[in-house]
C-alpha cells in the first residue's frame, strides 16, 4: 500500500507541476498532506513536517542571504566594468564577442538568477551583435550554456532541492563538484571560441557600418525577419542607451563606484572561504550579506530597500524550500520512500545496482529537460537514493550525480529564463535548440566523467 500511495504522490505532484495546474509551493504542501492521512499518519503528520522544516532551515537562509548578496552586488554596479572592460576587449572582432559573452554570463550567474542574466547579457551585448552582424542565435547558445553550466552552485537551485530533498548540506554536495564545474566551463569556453571562429570567418573582422544592422536583424542564424531583434535606434554597444530597462542601468541611484573595490574583495573572500568549507554556507551568506547591506547602504531606510528590490525572488524560492519540507517529512515519516525503495530493489537488475549514480546522471538530463527541477528532485531523486543505499551509495553522491543534467535542463521550454532569453535575442526557441542542445549534452556528460574520475561520483 505505501509503495502504491508513494508513487501515486509523486505522479499526482508531477502532473499538477507540469501542467501548471499548481504552483510548487501549493503542490509541495497539499499532495504530501492529502496521500500521508491516507497513509495513517493521522496527527503525527504535524511532527513529520516540523522534522522536515527543522532540517531544511539551513537552506533556506542560505538562499535567502546569498539572493540578498548577489543582488546588492549588482546593485552597487560590481559587474559593470567587466562589462565595460568586455566591451572594449571586443571591439569588431566576433570572437573576442562571443567569449565575452560567455565570460560575462559566468560571472553574473553568481547572482543565481538566470532571468537576471539574460537581462544583463543581451541588454549590454545584443546591439553589437546586430552591428557586427553576428548571429542573435550564437548569443542565446553561449549565454544558455553559461548560466546552466553555473546553475549548480548552491544558491542556483538545484542543489539547494537536491539537498534539500535528500536532508543533507548543500555545501557537501557542491565543492567536492567544484572541479567538474570548472571543467564544464572550459568546455563552454571551447564552444565559444570555435563558434566565435566560425562567426569570424563568415564575416571576417568587421568596422560598424549600418548596413549590417538591417543584415543581422534580417536573416543571420536563421531567425528570419518575423523575429529578428530590431536594432536600437540610438546609442551603441557601449553607450548607455544600450541597457535595456531592467539591466546595468548606468545611471541607477544604487551605484556605489567609491566602494568597488571593497565590493570586489569582499566577494573574493566570500567565494574563498566558501570554497575552504570553513565555515557553513549559510553563515557566510549572513555575514556577508550584513557587511554589504552596512557598508553600502548605511540608511536603515536605504537597507530595506535594498532586500526589497530582491524581495520577489526571495519569496518564492525560500517558500519552495520550506515547502519541500513537507514532501520529505511526510515521505521519510510514513516509510514510503523505503517501502518504494524496496520494491525498486526487486525491480531494478543487481548487476546494475552498484552503477545506480552514473545512471541517475545520465537520466537527470532527458529528466529535468521533460520535467521541472521540483518534479526531479523531490520526486524522484529520493526514491533512486533510497535504493542506491542498498548498493552502499551515500545520498551525498547521488546528489552530485544527479546535478550534472543541469546544463540540459535549463534548456528546457519548462523554464521560464530560457524563454526570456530567447525572447530578448529574438530568435525563436527552435532554433536555440538546434545548437545548444547536444553541446549540452556534452557538457553535462563532461561534468559527470569528471566527478567519476575524481571519485566525487561512485562507479561500480
Amino acid at each position: 500500500m505505501l509503495v502504491i500511495l508513494g508513487f501515486l504522490m509523486v505522479a499526482v505532484f508531477m502532473y499538477l507541476i507540469l501542467t501548471k495546474r499548481a504552483t510548487p509551493v501549493v503542490a509541495l504542501t497539499l499532495v504530501p498532506v492529502a496521500f500521508g492521512l491516507m497513509a495513517g499518519a493521522g496527527l503525527g503528520i504535524g511532527d513529520m513536517i516540523t522534522d522536515g522544516i527543522k532540517s531544511l532551515a539551513p537552506t533556506a537562509a542560505l538562499l535567502f542571504f546569498a539572493i540578498i548578496f548577489f543582488g546588492i552586488m549588482i546593485d552597487v554596479g560590481l559587474f559593470d566594468p567587466l562589462v565595460k572592460g568586455i566591451l572594449r576587449v571586443v571591439r569588431n572582432d566576433p570572437m573576442k564577442l562571443v567569449v565575452g559573452t560567455a565570460v560575462l554570463a559566468m560571472v553574473v550567474s553568481l547572482d543565481g538568477d538566470g532571468s537576471t542574466t539574460f537581462i544583463i547579457v543581451t541588454s549590454a551585448l545584443l546591439p553589437l551583435y546586430l552591428k557586427l552582424g553576428v548571429s542573435p542565435v550564437i548569443l542565446t547558445v553561449v549565454a544558455g550554456l553559461s548560466n546552466a553550466t553555473m546553475n549548480i552552485i548552491p544558491w542556483g537551485g538545484p542543489t539547494v532541492r537536491a539537498a534539500s530533498a535528500l536532508g543533507i548540506s548543500p555545501s557537501d554536495v557542491f565543492v567536492p563538484m567544484v572541479p567538474s564545474l570548472i571543467a564544464g566551463l572550459i568546455i563552454v569556453l571551447l564552444f565559444s571560441i570555435h563558434l566565435g571562429i566560425m562567426e569570424r570567418r563568415r564575416l571576417g573582422k568587421l568596422v560598424y557600418e549600418p548596413e549590417l544592422v538591417k543584415a543581422a536583424s534580417g536573416g543571420s542564424g536563421g531567425t528570419g525577419k518575423a523575429d529578428g531583434p530590431k536594432p536600437p535606434a540610438t546609442g551603441g554597444a557601449g553607450e548607455s542607451g544600450s541597457f535595456m530597462e531592467g539591466g546595468l542601468d548606468p545611471e541607477r541611484d544604487t551605484l556605489r563606484p567609491k566602494l568597488l573595490w571593497f565590493n570586489a574583495a569582499l566577494t573574493v573572500v566570500l567565494l574563498v572561504v566558501l570554497v575552504m568549507d570553513i565555515l557553513p554556507i549559510p553563515v557566510l551568506f549572513m555575514i556577508a550579506a550584513s557587511i554589504a547591506l552596512t557598508v553600502n547602504f548605511p540608511r536603515v531606510k536605504e537597507q530595506g530597500e535594498a532586500i526589497a528590490r530582491h524581495s520577489s525572488s526571495i519569496v518564492s524560492v525560500v517558500a519552495m524550500v520550506l515547502a519541500a519540507a513537507v514532501l520529505t517529512g511526510v515521505f521519510q515519516g510514513t516509510g514510503m520512500v523505503e517501502a518504494m525503495a524496496a520494491w525498486l530493489m526487486n525491480v531494478i537488475p543487481d548487476a546494475l545496482g552498484p552503477y545506480l549514480a552514473v545512471i541517475t546522471g545520465v537520466l537527470s538530463m532527458p529528466f529535468t529537460f521533460f520535467m521541472t527541477n521540483d518534479a526531479f528532485y523531490f520526486g524522484i531523486l529520493p526514491v533512486l537514493t533510497e535504493t542506491a543505499a542498498q548498493y552502499g551509495i551515500e545520498p551525498v553522491e547521488m546528489a552530485r550525480a544527479s546535478i550534472t543534467g543541469q546544463a540540459v535542463h535549463m534548456q528546457s521550454p519548462l523554464v521560464p529564463a530560457i524563454l526570456l532569453l530567447v525572447t530578448l535575442a529574438g530568435v525563436s526557441l527552435a532554433d536555440h535548440h538546434k545548437k545548444v542542445l547536444w553541446r549540452a549534452a556534452v557538457v553535462s556528460l563532461t561534468m559527470l566523467v569528471v566527478g567519476v574520475a575524481l571519485g566525487q561520483i561512485p562507479f561500480g
